[in-house]
C-alpha cells in the first residue's frame, strides 16, 4: 500500500520537507486556520499531520506527532505507515511539493543558480514543473540519505 497524500501544518515544515526528499504527496500549509486546515484535508483526501493536541482531536483523518524533534517525528511517520519510502527520490520539489522532471539546463548553457550542475555537466538535473527550482545528486542529498539511515538504523546507499 502507497503511503498517503499528506498536509502538513506550520509546526512540521521540516517533516514535510524530508517526506518530499522520498519522493511522498505532501503539501505544507502555513498561516492558515484550524478550519481552512481540516477542509483542505477533507477536500483533497490528505491526513493532517499535526503537533496540535486540539487540532488533531477535530479532524476527522489527522495523525498527531508528538515529539517536537525532527527524528521522532520521522520515525513516528514510519512506525504509523511503514510504506513510507526512505530513500531520496528526485520526484517531488522540497519547496513547493511540485512534481519534478528531467531537466538539462546545464547542458544547453542555461544558467544554473548553483555550481553543482555546470561543475558536473554528467549529473542528471531535474525542475520543478511548479516553481522551476533545480535539483541533482550532490553533497547535500548525501547529508540527507545519511540522515534518514541514522533515524532507520541502517546505513546510507
Amino acid at each position: 500500500m502507497a503511503p498517503p497524500r499528506w498536509l502538513v501544518d506550520e509546526m512540521l515544515g521540516r517533516l514535510a520537507r524530508y517526506l518530499r526528499f522520498v519522493g511522498c504527496d505532501t503539501v505544507y500549509s502555513r498561516d492558515v486556520t484550524d478550519d481552512e486546515l481540516i477542509d483542505r484535508a477533507e477536500r483533497e483526501g490528505r491526513i493532517l499531520l499535526t503537533r496540535d493536541r486540539e487540532l488533531s482531536r477535530r479532524a476527522p483523518h489527522a495523525f498527531r506527532v508528538e515529539s517536537p524533534i525532527l527524528a521522532d517525528q520521522w520515525r513516528a511517520v514510519r512506525a504509523a505507515w511503514p510504506d513510507v519510502p526512505t530513500t531520496v527520490r528526485f520526484d517531488r520539489c522540497s519547496l513547493c511539493n511540485g512534481l519534478l522532471e528531467a531537466s538539462d539546463a546545464a547542458g544547453h548553457g542555461s544558467p544554473s543558480p548553483r555550481p553543482g550542475p555546470a561543475q558536473h555537466p554528467s549529473t542528471p538535473t531535474f525542475r520543478c514543473q511548479e516553481c522551476g527550482h533545480l535539483y541533482w545528486d550532490g553533497s547535500h542529498t548525501a547529508r540527507i540519505r545519511a540522515q534518514i539511515a541514522a533515524w532507520e538504523g541502517t546505513r546510507a546507499p
